[in-house]
């Protein structure tokens, strides 16, 4: 068990907790915590929470597993007096909120999975996250996950080219991660089941959230998880990569808007 998690807070009215992508931080949500709450009748109280080992989070002491992550989304509930909520993740964050979904399907008013996938990893890829996971330790530095994942696959090309601030930025959040913090998480994501299954019993509005230039979980994994949701919709965002939430926040704040909307 991990100390409180540590979390960004903004606005009153519908729950939203928001899960960042690997290896970022409650900071890729600003544009969300700024721009959600607001008057128009969707008003949302937005949690952009750290997960463990990440921005203000300590990692602990627990072995790697995504199942650790989901519970502490839920003892942050409790905490924060909250019973139901719209649970929303991006990439890593997504495979927790669907193994929040899996291992407490009480508490979900709503579902928001952006730039994921609900398979599991390929032998291929848990070869190359353990590749990386000890050569973080072993260097000490997380600088290879700038140099192999900037500007792409993290980001869509028009992002690059469009707004190369935006590519300092991410750089500047993957840089404030820890070597063991990055090395935990991908041995977590290594070993997450698959999920399209359990997501077909997950009865509650949802979205699911692609950028079309998304080369890592690109729209057939998109599609895959809209067709598993029976109360999906599922929104393309044009022009964006796999941080869509931070390429193009304007379009992707209104498709939450409309997600917050079919909220009871």
């Amino acid at each position: 068990m991990t100390e409180r998690l540590s979390v960004r807070e903004a606005g009153s009215g519908t729950p939203l907790v928001l899960l960042h992508a690997f290896p970022l931080s409650a900071r890729m949500w600003e544009s969300q915590l700024d721009e959600l709450p607001g008057p128009d009748g969707t008003d949302a109280r937005v949690l952009a929470v750290d997960l463990r080992g990440f921005g203000g989070t300590e990692l602990g002491a627990d072995a790697p597993s995504l199942d650790v992550l989901a519970d502490d989304v839920a003892l942050l509930l409790d905490a924060a007096g909250i019973d139901r909520a719209v649970l929303g993740g991006l990439s890593m964050g997504g495979y927790v909120a669907m193994a929040f979904a899996r291992r407490h399907p009480g508490r979900l008013s709503g579902l928001l999975l952006a730039d994921t996938k609900g398979t599991a990893d390929t032998e291929t890829a848990r070869t190359n996250r353990e590749r990386i996971a000890k050569a973080v330790l072993a260097r000490d530095s997380v600088r290879l996950l700038v140099d192999e994942q900037l500007p792409a696959p993290l980001l869509g090309g028009t992002t690059a080219k469009r707004c190369p601030k935006l590519v300092d930025y991410v750089a500047e959040l993957i840089g404030e991660a820890s070597p063991a913090s990055v090395a935990w998480a991908q041995r977590a994501m290594a070993a997450r089941p698959d999920s399209l299954d359990s997501l077909r019993a997950v009865d509650v509005p949802a979205l699911v959230i692609v950028g079309d230039e998304d080369a890592l979980t690109p729209v057939p994994d998109a599609e895959a998880l809209a067709a598993a949701l029976p109360q999906a919709e599922l929104t393309i965002l044009p022009g964006a990569g796999h941080l869509s939430s931070l390429e193009v926040p304007e379009a992707f704040n209104t498709a939450v808007r409309g997600l917050l909307a079919r909220i009871d």
